[in-house]
C-alpha cells in the first residue's frame, strides 16, 4: 500500500512525488508552491480535487479512480498510463493537455474545456463530453465506444484508430475528415454532417440509412454501399 502524505509532510525539494497516497488536503498544499508537481504511482482514488489550481502538473500511471476535479484549473497537464474509471472532470479546465494510454471509461468530461486538448491510445467508453468546449480537440487509437459526444467537430479531422461504436454521436460535424481503421457501427449518426468526408476506412455495420442526405458527398467503398443498401432490405448483384 501507498504510504500516505499529509498537508504538514516534509515535501522533497523536486517537485516529484513517487507512490504516495495523496488526499484533497496533501494536494492543495503542495499547490500552494505555485509549481507543477509530477505524481507518479500515486493514489488519489476517490480523492476530491474540486476547484484546485493544478496547471501542468504530470500524472503518471497514477490511480485516480472517481476522483472529482470538477472546476479545477487543469491547463497543460500530462497524464500518462492512469487509471481513472469513473472520474469526475465536469467543468473544469484541460486545455493544451495530453491524455496518453489512460483508462477514464465511464468518466465525465461534461461543459470540459479541452480546447487543444489531445487524447492518444485512450479507453473513454461510456464517457460523455456532452456540452464540452472542443476547439482543436484531437483523438487518436482511443475507444468511445457508448461515448457521448453530441455535436463535437471532427471537420478536417484524420481520424484514426477511433471506436465510436454505439456511440452517440447526434449533430457532430465530419466535413472532409478522413476515417481510418475506424468504426462507427451502429452509432447515433442523426443530423451528422459528412460532406467531403472519406468514409473507406470506417466499419459503417448497422447504420440505417433514415437520411440518405446525411452522406451526400462522401466517399464509400462499393463494399459499405452494398453493406448500407442490404440495411434497406436491397440486394446488390
Amino acid at each position: 500500500m501507498a504510504p500516505s502524505l499529509s498537508s504538514d509532510t516534509q515535501i522533497p525539494p523536486a517537485n516529484i512525488l513517487e507512490n504516495r497516497a495523496l488526499d484533497r488536503s496533501a494536494v492543495e498544499h503542495l499547490s500552494k508552491s505555485g509549481l507543477p508537481h509530477k505524481l507518479v504511482d500515486c493514489v488519489l482514488e476517490e480523492a476530491d480535487l474540486s476547484r484546485l489550481t493544478l496547471d501542468g502538473w504530470v500524472f503518471e500511471s497514477c490511480n485516480v479512480k472517481q476522483g472529482k476535479f470538477t472546476g479545477a484549473k487543469l491547463n497543460s497537464t500530462l497524464w500518462s498510463s492512469c487509471k481513472g474509471g469513473l472520474a469526475d472532470f465536469t467543468g473544469c479546465d484541460l486545455s493544451e493537455s495530453r491524455i496518453e494510454g489512460c483508462d477514464f471509461n465511464n468518466s465525465t468530461f461534461r461543459g470540459t474545456t479541452l480546447t487543444g486538448a489531445q487524447f492518444d491510445r485512450c479507453k473513454l467508453t461510456g464517457a460523455n463530453l456532452s456540452e464540452a468546449k472542443t476547439l482543436n480537440l484531437t483523438f487518436s487509437e482511443t475507444r468511445l465506444a457508448d461515448a457521448r459526444l453530441p455535436g463535437l467537430s471532427f471537420r478536417k479531422s484524420r481520424l484514426n484508430g477511433l471506436d465510436f461504436q454505439m456511440a452517440d454521436l447526434k449533430k457532430c460535424d465530419f466535413h472532409d475528415a478522413i476515417f481510418q481503421d475506424c468504426s462507427l457501427r451502429d452509432a447515433n449518426l442523426a443530423d451528422c454532417r459528412f460532406e467531403g468526408a472519406d468514409l473507406r476506412g470506417a466499419d459503417l455495420g448497422g447504420i440505417r440509412l433514415l437520411n440518405a442526405k446525411q452522406f451526400k458527398g462522401a466517399t464509400i467503398s462499393r463494399d459499405q454501399a452494398g453493406q448500407l443498401l442490404a440495411e434497406l432490405g436491397l440486394k446488390v448483384r
